[in-house]
């Protein structure tokens, strides 16, 4: 049965994008799961680091939500095969930009995602790469999804930012998906050397102390270069810090399950 977690934070900058590309990765590749990527965000940043040209795309994430009808041949024809073990990638592009007001007066419109998700019966594992933002994608993301993981950085704002969120995951179980589970919440661009770490640390932990993950992601150099590569950390320096961080992370994710 495949499991559907949306990787989500309304605030930019905080690691969704390289937490759904790593974590994917290290989790398809050391545990031979079947993982595939969903990129929806615009911005498109999923999808170029896992090695998509998004110039060259004929069909992405867009095309399918707008679809007055979908088939599992639709869903299937959007997705690509990465040149990685065992991933794959939902693609986006700028189209998606649009989504949301083109969406507006669509019936049923927060459940858009979830016609894709109900045709996914081919992986283990679904991660959807949240937009910044607790608008009509990241919503339609957590009505079609088992789990959130919510990344956080470790800085003051991140506390306002977790409780806006979780009153959004609140709503969104009484309205639309009353199973939905936080998977999680992590910490990353972790510097223990500076005092305001420790602080928003201990902060979250009386908020989340059963949700945490005991790994913390670390502020590493070939985490931020890996991207421009084409390639997950884990393909593109494995002995990196922030490559044994994720492996560490895949570990943890897997027992939990």
């Amino acid at each position: 049965m495949t499991k559907i977690i949306s990787v989500a934070n309304q605030k930019g900058g905080v690691g969704k994008t390289t937490t759904a590309v790593n974590l994917s990765a290290c989790i398809a590749e050391k545990h031979g799961k079947k993982v595939l990527v969903m990129d929806l965000d615009p911005q498109g940043n999923a999808t170029s680091g896992c090695g998509v040209n998004k110039k060259k795309l004929e069909t992405s994430v867009y095309d399918l939500l707008m679809a007055d009808e979908l088939t599992s041949d639709d869903v299937r024809s959007a997705i690509m095969e990465t040149k990685f073990k065992n991933l794959s990638i939902l693609p986006s592009t700028m189209d998606l930009v649009g989504a949301e007001l083109e969406l507006t007066d669509a019936s049923k419109r927060e459940a858009r995602i979830k016609r894709i998700t109900d045709k996914l019966f081919d992986y283990d594992y679904v991660f959807i790469d949240c937009p910044p933002s607790l608008g009509l994608m990241t919503l339609n993301a957590l009505a079609a999804s088992d789990s959130v993981l919510i990344p956080i950085q470790c800085e003051f704002y991140a506390l306002e930012g977790l409780s806006q969120l979780t009153n959004t995951v609140k709503q969104v179980k009484k309205h639309f998906n009353p199973s939905l589970q936080i998977e999680g919440v992590l910490v990353t661009m972790y510097d223990g050397r500076l005092n305001l770490t420790s602080q928003v640390l201990a902060e979250v932990k009386k908020f989340f102390a059963d949700k945490m993950f005991k790994t913390v992601i670390p502020r590493n150099v070939r985490i931020s270069e890996a991207p421009s590569h084409g390639e997950p950390i884990n393909y593109y320096d494995k002995f990196a810090k922030g490559a044994t961080a994720y492996y560490q992370l895949a570990e943890e994710f897997m027992e939990r399950q």
